[in-house]
């Protein structure tokens, strides 16, 4: 059962959750995190293969994030940037759609050719999601990786699901707050398994390799420790980001638990097949995925970088700027039963 306190911004008043009470040795632990942030070295990683180029006025259905590559050329983040970020196939590229502590909902649009990344719209109104005490926003960079598809024809035997037509969403942990657009080199840590209106929607946890802590995060177990109490409150989070929006608690499947990094990585192995399939095909039947791309050349819908570039150049511009209204920073006080 669920009970549910809307409150403007301003005010602190409310049920807080005791699942967000944070214990002594929390503390300890977040203090002892803290001390390895500030004397670890940090890895150099080069996150300058892509760039992103903006169309259309924010704050607008009009607004979308485009990607080209070190050439210049226009790509598709979905279709044209690898899944993997190494030879040996252990470090996995990320698109960021959300960075952590924002409320916009962006992913990257199947429907518009070249899949740029843009706001979703729902009942002709550009998309937030609602801050749920103590959250801002997303809690995580939030993104998908490219080169991945859950097969909505395809019941997975761990869920009993099918999938839900989209990328594969991954949660990156780090310290770091990412940018829009940004392709980050990531490692995959775990993974848990929201049901969402009866579809398999994994969430891959994963962390930046250039974190500081990377070298020490390995597996699903490592995340308890090194980040104390996330686990618990992503789950929450996907639980309850929802309700403000008049729909019931979202559901789990293994109880909300966490799966490894060797599942995971099961998983993903397993989507990027389904992609292969979808950008191999001879149309795209009952899926309406725009496969464009400029370098999957096997694919009927590879096209020349000049078409490419010819449409990243008829994209809108302008726009009409919606007013961001007060409710987007209104606190919702979420307490699960």
């Amino acid at each position: 059962m669920l009970a549910q306190i809307t409150r403007n911004s301003r005010v602190v008043v409310g049920r807080f959750p005791r699942i967000l009470q944070t214990s002594a040795k929390t503390a300890g632990a977040l203090s002892q995190r803290n001390i390895q942030l500030n004397t670890l070295p940090t890895l150099n990683v080069d996150m300058s293969k892509y760039e992103t180029v903006e169309k259309g006025a924010k704050n607008s259905p009009s607004y979308s994030l485009y990607f080209k590559n070190k050439c210049g050329n226009v790509i598709s983040p979905m279709h044209d940037i690898p899944l993997y970020a190494n030879e040996e196939k252990t470090t996995y590229n990320m698109v960021v759609e959300v960075p952590r502590w924002t409320n916009a909902k962006m992913e990257i649009s199947l429907k518009t050719p070249l899949n740029p990344i843009k706001q979703d719209i729902k009942k002709g109104k550009l998309r937030f999601v609602a801050n749920c005490f103590p959250h801002k926003g997303y809690i995580w960079n939030y993104g998908a990786l490219p080169q991945t598809w859950e097969n909505p024809d395809h019941i997975e035997p761990s869920t009993g699901c099918k999938g839900d037509n989209d990328p594969i969403d991954v949660i990156e942990i780090g310290y770091r707050v990412a940018k829009r657009g940004d392709v980050m080199q990531v490692k995959v840590l775990g993974t848990i398994a929201l049901i969402d209106e009866g579809e398999t929607d994994w969430k891959i946890i994963a962390i930046d390799v250039n974190d500081p802590l990377a070298s020490k995060v390995n597996d699903i177990a490592d995340v308890d420790q090194y980040f104390p109490g996330l686990l618990r409150a992503t789950v929450e989070w996907f639980k309850i980001y929802k309700i403000p929006d008049g729909k019931p608690e979202n559901q789990f499947a293994f109880n909300g638990d966490a799966k490894n990094a060797e599942f995971a990585t099961s998983i993903i192995a397993e989507t990027h097949k389904f992609w292969q399939t979808l950008i191999n095909q001879s149309s795209v039947g009952d899926h309406p995925i725009s496969c464009t791309n400029i370098t999957n050349r096997n694919s009927e819908f590879v096209i020349p970088k000049e078409e490419a570039e010819k449409l990243f150049a008829e994209a809108p511009e302008g726009g009409k700027v919606e007013e961001e209204v007060d409710t987007v920073d209104t606190w919702h006080f979420i307490h699960l039963k």
